[in-house]
C-alpha cells in the first residue's frame, strides 16, 4: 500500500498522485509540485489515503511545499503574462502563415518554461516560431499539438444536457467511445444527437455502457423464437432499461410484452 494525496491542476483538469511527505494537507489546500510540465501549483482533491501499489505509478513524486502567498502572487502574475504571450504568439503565427489554432498558454510557476497548446489538421513545422518566441519571451518554449477533445477540456463550455462539460469538470483521462455504444443504447445515430461540443462522440455514452452490455446479454436477439405463456412467438423488440421484450405470438394480432424473468422458466 502507498500513502498518497490526489492533486488536481486547474489548467488541465487532470489529477495526479503525490507522496504527502509529512505535510498536513486538507482538501482545497494549494501546494507546489514538480509535474510532467514543470514546477506548478495544484490543489488537494483527495486528502492522504492508502491505495494499492498497482493503482499508482511508482516511484511517487513528493510535494515540494505548501503554496505561500508569494507563490499565489506569482501564479496570478503568470496568468497575466500568459495572456500577453498568447497574443504575441497569435500575431507571430499569423505573420509566419502557419496553419495552427492556438488554444491557450501557461507558464510554469518559476517561469522557466512557457507552454502553448494548439490544434491543427496537419503536422506543423514550428521551428521558426519557437526561435522567434524564445528571442522575445526570453524563456524555454514548448508547443504541444492537442486533439479536439483536449481543446474542449481546456476551454470548457456547456454540453447538450445543459450542464458544464464533463471533460472540463471532473473527467481525468478520456476513455474510448464507439458508435457501437450508441447502437446498444438504442440512440439515434444522427451525429448531431450523439456528438459533444468537441464534435466527437459524447463521453457520457460510456457511463451506462456496462449496464447495457450486461442487460443485453440476458435478452434474446430480435427475430429469435421463444416460448411464452400464450405459445411460441418471435421477438420483435427489446427494452434494455427494464430488461423486457415485445413478442409476436402466433395466432395473436397484437404483440405481448414480457419481462425476462417471466419467460426464464419456460425457455
Amino acid at each position: 500500500m502507498q500513502n498518497v494525496v490526489g492533486i488536481t491542476f486547474p489548467k488541465t483538469g487532470k489529477m495526479e498522485y503525490y507522496s504527502p511527505t509529512g505535510f498536513d494537507l486538507t482538501k482545497g489546500t494549494w501546494v507546489v509540485v514538480e509535474s510532467k510540465r514543470g514546477l506548478e501549483m495544484g490543489r488537494v482533491k483527495y486528502e492522504p489515503l492508502n491505495v494499492a501499489d498497482e493503482d499508482v505509478t511508482l516511484p511517487l513524486k513528493e510535494i515540494v511545499r505548501k503554496a505561500t502567498e508569494e507563490d499565489q502572487h506569482q501564479h496570478e502574475q503568470n496568468d497575466q503574462d500568459a495572456e500577453d504571450a498568447l497574443k504575441l504568439c497569435k500575431q507571430t503565427v499569423k505573420a509566419q502563415g502557419l496553419d495552427m489554432r492556438l488554444v491557450n498558454c501557461e507558464y510554469t510557476l518559476d517561469k522557466s518554461k512557457v507552454i502553448f497548446n494548439f490544434t491543427s489538421d496537419d503536422r506543423v513545422d514550428f521551428r521558426k516560431l519557437v526561435k522567434t518566441l524564445a528571442q522575445k519571451l526570453k524563456t524555454r518554449i514548448e508547443l504541444r499539438q492537442i486533439g479536439v477533445r483536449d481543446e474542449a477540456k481546456l476551454l470548457g463550455g456547456i454540453g447538450p444536457c445543459g450542464r458544464s462539460l464533463c471533460c472540463s469538470t471532473f473527467l481525468g483521462d478520456f476513455e474510448p467511445v464507439s458508435i457501437k455504444m450508441a447502437k446498444d443504447q438504442n440512440l439515434s445515430l444522427n451525429p448531431t444527437k450523439i456528438s459533444g461540443a468537441c464534435g466527437r462522440l459524447m463521453c457520457c455514452l460510456k457511463y451506462e455502457n456496462d449496464y447495457y452490455e450486461e442487460a443485453r446479454a440476458q435478452l434474446p436477439d430480435v427475430g429469435e423464437v421463444v416460448a411464452t405463456p400464450e405459445g411460441n412467438g418471435k421477438v420483435i423488440g427489446l427494452n434494455i432499461l427494464d430488461i423486457s421484450m415485445q413478442i409476436k405470438v402466433d395466432g395473436f394480432e397484437q404483440p405481448f410484452e414480457y419481462k425476462m424473468e417471466e419467460l426464464e422458466t419456460l425457455n
